[in-house]
């Protein structure tokens, strides 16, 4: 079977190992947070590769462009989520640090995707 394109994206490859840090950093949150906290740092994580892999599917660059706003849109939820569970006292300020600072890859990641798709969508209207 021929890997998806998406999975040639190095910020799709990176989002997902984002989703695995954010899964076992959310196992030790407590039982009561199962459907609140821990479900929505989990979904936010998930969306992000989640969103890029959907765009990618997409037959336009402009469809495309908006999936990777949303998972832009994912990334910062998932950063008030991470913010949140620091101040509860789930997370280490360290874990909030290495959170934030993979968040922040990804970002960057993500501008540079949009940058790209931008410029070949002005090329190509």
């Amino acid at each position: 079977m021929a890997q998806a394109a998406f999975a040639n994206l190095q910020v799709w490859e990176k989002s997902v190992d984002l989703v695995a840090l954010v899964y076992k950093v959310t196992k030790a949150f407590p039982k009561e947070e199962t459907y609140t906290l821990t479900s929505q740092i989990r979904r936010a994580a998930i969306c992000i590769p989640s969103n890029i892999s959907e765009g990618r599917a997409k037959r336009s660059t402009k469809d495309f462009m908006r999936f990777v706003n949303m998972a832009c849109g994912s990334a910062a939820e998932l950063e008030t989520h991470v913010v949140i569970a620091e101040r509860l006292q789930y997370i280490t300020n360290q874990q909030k640090g290495d959170l934030l600072n993979e968040i922040g890859s990804i970002a960057r990641m993500r501008n540079r995707l949009h940058a790209s798709l931008e410029a070949k969508s002005a090329n190509n209207p």
